[in-house]
């Protein structure tokens, strides 16, 4: 396991050897400081071949529409189109959150990528591991 980043908003981990990138949001993230997590996870991924992601979003919030946009232009492409098929989620805990990343959830569903929702960061890492 390799961190990437560590800092007062998210911790991003790749694990070569199993194909996964992980990330945990600290607190509300947006803007320049998603922008960065994603990017480099998105980087991680396709050097190290992953085909698998873990988001940690307990303690994030609903992510902002320019996040979301930035995202669809910006990540989903590169790592769809280098193999991107399990992805495990923790929810955020409060209810705005859940409703803003269901959207999320069923786009990726749509174009192909099997996803699984958890409570426990323990049980999707399990779970990503048996893919």
């Amino acid at each position: 396991m390799e961190i990437l980043i560590d800092n007062e908003f998210a911790i991003l981990k790749v694990y070569p050897e199993k194909k996964i990138v992980h990330h945990e949001i600290k607190q509300f993230i947006y803007g320049e400081h998603f922008y960065e997590l994603m990017t480099r996870g998105a980087d991680a991924f396709i050097e190290h071949e992953c085909t698998k992601w873990l988001s940690d979003d307990r303690k994030n919030e609903a992510l902002r529409q320019e996040d979301i946009e930035w995202g669809q232009k910006n990540w989903e492409g590169r790592i769809l189109e280098k193999g991107w098929k399990h992805w495990a989620l923790v929810m955020p805990t409060k209810v705005i959150g859940q409703i803003n990343m269901r959207g999320i959830v069923d786009r990726y569903k749509g174009m192909g990528v099997t996803v699984q929702i958890f409570d426990d960061p323990d049980k999707a890492m399990e779970w990503l591991d048996s893919q």
